[in-house]
């Protein structure tokens, strides 16, 4: 059988995390240890060769789109090298589901592209990255995993980019699918798959400019005064994260109407974590339909920094959902 080789590449993040005492799983310093040290904590495989490479050192609560889009360059030209067979990134879980879905939405299923991360830093007495990491590589190393687009592993389950929601602030388990259930399962290296594929071909390119787009949420009494800030700050599009079904509040109603109006593209999601939002016609706005506001939003600035025609954008979301 042949021996798969794997490049990891490691951005930062808890799983890089270090504090002065084991039993402090909270007061660390993202990002400070190497590659070297996480590749150190791993047995030896014998039928996966690991290349490992510093690609980034951050706290991924200050990953930037910039940050994305560097990422997905990268990983691009790895998966152009044929003595590669699969990639995996180690990154911090603050925003982990953003950078997976941004990837999800520009890269090739060339390749598997695997995302893996730590709610524990390095240096505590029950870190979780070690094992993370190598169920991460478990499963780039089977080639089926492309089909999937990118995925996620944590805590002995794999999550489809698509479905990925952190869920818990500190837990281990702190990500999952939400309605979806996870895509699979890892347990003492055996990887089994739970969902078929529910991945298509990319419909943005890593270098697509981003549109600059704003996420407000609704709550009682919410100030027409952030929507009007939104609206003349320069935004090409707003995600509003809404009551229930994306519902609106009446105060701030006529000024999301002006400003669809004046040209701004406003994308109705909710605010409650799982659902969907159905189509209301009389509204006039594009509909989430699947996708929480932060995926949404991700959606929403490569859509408009491609260019794309008001009148596709409420496809490519309905799309994107079931995708």
């Amino acid at each position: 059988m042949k021996r798969r080789r794997i490049l990891v590449l490691a951005t930062g993040g808890t799983i890089a995390g270090a504090a002065s005492s084991p039993h402090d799983t909270s007061g660390y310093r993202a990002g400070a240890l190497p590659v070297e040290a996480l590749m150190a904590a791993l047995p030896e495989q014998e039928d996966i060769r690991i290349d490992a490479r510093q690609a980034f050192s951050l706290d991924s609560k200050d990953a930037l789109p910039e940050f994305w889009q560097a990422l997905a360059r990268e990983i691009a030209r790895v998966q152009a090298d044929p003595g590669i067979d699969g990639v995996v990134v180690t990154h911090g879980t603050d925003t982990l589901e953003e950078t997976a879905w941004f990837l999800h939405l520009t890269l090739p299923l060339a390749k598997p592209v695997i995302l893996t991360g730590a709610m524990r830093p390095a240096t505590a007495a029950s870190a979780d990255g070690p094992m993370n990491l190598l169920q991460a590589l478990r499963v780039a190393a089977q080639p089926r995993a492309a089909r999937h687009g990118i995925l996620v592993v944590m805590n002995s389950r794999i999550h489809h980019a698509r479905h990925l929601r952190k869920a818990h602030s500190y837990h281990v388990d702190a990500f999952d699918s939400a309605d979806a259930g996870p895509a699979g399962v890892v347990q003492d290296g055996f990887v089994g798959w739970l969902s078929t594929p529910c991945a298509s071909a990319p419909r943005f390119a890593p270098d697509t400019p981003l549109g600059q787009v704003e996420i407000l949420a609704d709550y009682p009494g919410v100030s027409p005064a952030l929507v009007a800030a939104v609206i003349h700050g320069g935004a090409q599009g707003l995600v509003w994260a809404g009551y229930g079904n994306g519902s609106i509040s009446s105060a701030v109603q006529p000024m999301l109407d002006e400003a669809r109006r004046r040209g701004l593209a406003i994308v109705r999601a909710s605010r409650v974590g799982a659902g969907r939002v159905w189509r209301d016609e009389t509204a006039g706005f594009v509909n989430a339909s699947g996708l929480d506001p932060y995926k949404a939003r991700i959606a929403l600035m490569l859509a408009l920094g491609a260019g794309m025609p008001r009148g596709r954008l409420q496809p490519l979301f309905d799309d994107l959902s079931y995708s």
